[in-house]
């Protein structure tokens, strides 16, 4: 093959990667076709791939550096996205994963919030603390009332105490950015904390008695809980000093339940007339492994320590091809969109590959926590509420 053909070949494989790039960005996204719950409709197809990554990221366009177009920069998923409204934009801050494993955050917006998103051209910069991140991942964003724009997000490093040869047990704390333009990022103290290590850290978006109230998930170690796990409640005085006190637990684990092994905080609350909205994630151990799903409460609107509602079960759960990836069965979810007119746009994560989204309603939502049936934590209590709910349709026919 000549010069003239190989570069030919090039050109004609460099504008099918393009085609093909703006194909998926263009795609309409569309509700499910179905009656659904009533609760939520979900849309058709995943709104961020490993795939939505710039073809700058991943290819070295030099055909001088890359004579033969092999993808040099491997994108292997994008999930666990915060998310927040811009100007008429809707904004995810999402995970990032490489073919080499390590996660950073990148911006995605779209004009509608439901398709189109894309990638800003470049990720997004994160300065280091003295002791640099290994990873950084599922960051939440927080629009607090303060003036700035808070990153609270997970920064994992190598446990300096793991025996000689272990080369996989980790620590894991909640590090801290702010910004005002979504560009540059100031990077905080990491979160200090006496409760253990620190995953799935969310600030309160107003402050609490002058001070910042953040929630927490405590835990033993990086993977088990321990004696740790259920959703806390902290204060901080100072966000350039994160000391939390009076930290306590305001809503636990609970055993034969979806939060059986542990549970925490999605995206900051939602603030309504009946109460502060939360959007959780709980996990249960099953025979194929752990079963992430997503479910709600409310806390008082006056009083943020105190759960005033909450709907039996899982909210959401995987269903379909979201029970697929690479830790599959699992929901998660750590950003969602209230827009002026009440819509609330849900973003989510399916097993650990893919974001999707959902969308709802501030009064789909209250109506569901304030009232569907709370847990009886037994079976027999289970067909009693059904039962409950047969009697009373009975009445209203």
């Amino acid at each position: 093959m000549n010069t003239q053909e190989m570069n030919t070949d090039l050109e004609k494989r460099k504008l099918e990667l393009q085609h093909q790039f703006n194909a998926l960005l263009a795609r309409k996204n569309e509700p499910q076709n179905t009656v659904g719950n009533g609760i939520y409709t979900r849309y058709k197809n995943p709104i961020l791939t490993g795939e939505h990554a710039p073809l700058e990221w991943r290819y070295d366009f030099n055909p001088e550096t890359n004579p033969l177009l092999l993808e040099r920069i491997g994108i292997n998923a994008t999930f666990n996205a915060g998310a927040m409204k811009w100007g008429a934009s809707y904004i995810l801050v999402a995970r990032v994963e490489g073919a080499d494993r390590k996660s950073f955050f990148a911006i995605a917006e779209s004009p509608n919030g439901v398709d189109n998103f894309k990638f800003w051209d470049k990720p997004c910069v994160i300065p280091q603390t003295e002791e640099a991140d290994t990873n950084v991942y599922d960051m939440r964003l927080i629009n607090h009332e303060d003036g700035w724009i808070y990153g609270i997000f997970c920064t994992e490093r190598k446990d300096p105490k793991a025996p000689k040869g272990d080369t996989s047990t980790a620590i894991a704390n909640a590090g801290i950015v702010r910004t005002k333009d979504l560009i540059h990022w100031e990077r905080l103290p990491d979160l200090i904390s006496n409760t253990g290590q620190q995953r799935n850290v969310v600030l309160h978006p107003e402050f609490v008695d002058g001070k910042y109230a953040i929630y927490t998930r405590p835990q033993d170690g990086f993977i088990d809980v321990g004696n740790g796990g259920g959703i806390g409640l902290g204060f901080i005085i100072d966000m350039t000093n994160p000391v939390v006190n009076d930290e306590r637990i305001i809503y636990g684990k609970q055993y034969h339940t979806v939060y059986e092994l542990k549970n925490g905080l999605g995206p900051a609350p939602i603030k309504t007339n009946k109460g502060w909205l939360h959007l959780a994630h709980g996990v249960r151990n099953t025979a194929a492994g752990l079963r992430y799903t997503l479910y709600m409460f409310m806390t008082d609107l006056y009083d943020i320590s105190k759960v005033t509602h909450l709907p039996a079960g899982h909210f959401m759960a995987p269903e379909g091809l979201e029970r697929i990836g690479d830790v599959s069965n699992v929901l998660f979810s750590n950003g969602w969109i209230e827009d002026n007119d009440g819509t609330v746009f849900i973003y989510y994560a399916s097993s650990d590959t893919r974001m999707h989204v959902a969308v709802s309603s501030v009064a789909q939502l209250v109506d569901y926590v304030t009232n569907s049936p709370e847990d009886t934590f037994t079976s027999a209590g289970s067909v009693n509420t059904i039962i409950e709910q047969v009697e009373k349709n009975k009445k209203t026919v």
